[in-house]
């Protein structure tokens, strides 16, 4: 059997159509449901916080930029909600810049991946005329994102920075986002496998700095997925402290 030729190219024709439509399609729908975002919460766009934006997505998997602009609307829509005003650009950059700890470019082997975020953030705020009580708040924001206990006691940019980030890791609040609202938000920025997506990073981390991970949560990572991962205790180090008592 032969094909014709004609045919064939009429066929890949159609196919490269058929797919340039869905992709207009899906970035159609991505800017209607931005929009309809933007029409419930005032976001910020200053200069700063769209090279804050441009930086987590030139540096970040999707699946893992899509994670941080959800924070951020979860973390602002939680303000909102509470009655709270954290300075809007200052929660905006902490958010977006949040996981730069995860990712290849700014990634050591030595610090907390919240902590390698933090420095990373930092550096980044240097040329934008910030206060260094402001630039220490964005830091702080990053590097106890993942500490409940402490960042909620925190101010406004620290405790909703976290707050807006564990909304989309663990669904904490997640009813207080309305449905409707919920549901352009992941059409926006859809999850694309995140769980599985951030488990994976997380356990690479743990193989590839462990010592990092002995006094926080990534050590449940490796504890479950990590074989051979045995953290430090706590009981074993004040007992191994070269005190008499």
């Amino acid at each position: 059997m032969f094909l014709d030729a004609a045919a064939v190219i009429a066929g890949v024709t159609i196919a490269k159509a058929q797919a340039a439509a869905f992709e207009s399609d899906s970035q159609c729908t991505k800017r209607d449901a931005v929009m309809k975002i933007r029409a419930v919460i005032s976001l910020p766009d200053s200069q700063m916080v769209s090279e804050a934006r441009d930086l987590a997505q030139n540096s970040s998997e999707l699946y893992l930029f899509n994670h941080v602009m959800r924070s951020w609307i979860f973390g602002a829509l939680l303000a909102e909600k509470d009655g709270s005003k954290p300075d809007p650009e200052l929660l905006a950059v902490s958010a977006l810049l949040h996981d730069l700890g995860l990712t290849d470019t700014y990634m050591t082997n030595d610090n907390r991946f919240e902590v390698d975020g933090a420095n990373a953030a930092r550096s980044f705020l240097q040329t934008y005329g910030l206060s260094p009580i402001d630039v220490q708040l964005v830091w702080d924001a990053i590097s106890l994102h993942s500490t409940r206990s402490i960042a909620l006691h925190k101010g406004p940019v620290v405790s909703f920075c976290h707050s807006g980030v564990q909304v989309d890791v663990s669904g904490n609040r997640y009813d207080a986002i309305e449905p409707s609202l919920m549901e352009q938000i992941l059409q926006a920025y859809p999850r694309l496998s995140f769980k599985e997506n951030l488990t994976n990073c997380l356990c690479g981390i743990v193989r590839r700095k462990p010592t990092t991970t002995f006094d926080n949560f990534m050590h449940d990572f490796g504890e479950r997925f990590v074989s051979g991962y045995q953290a430090v205790s706590s009981v074993d180090r004040l007992n191994d402290a070269p005190f008499e008592s």
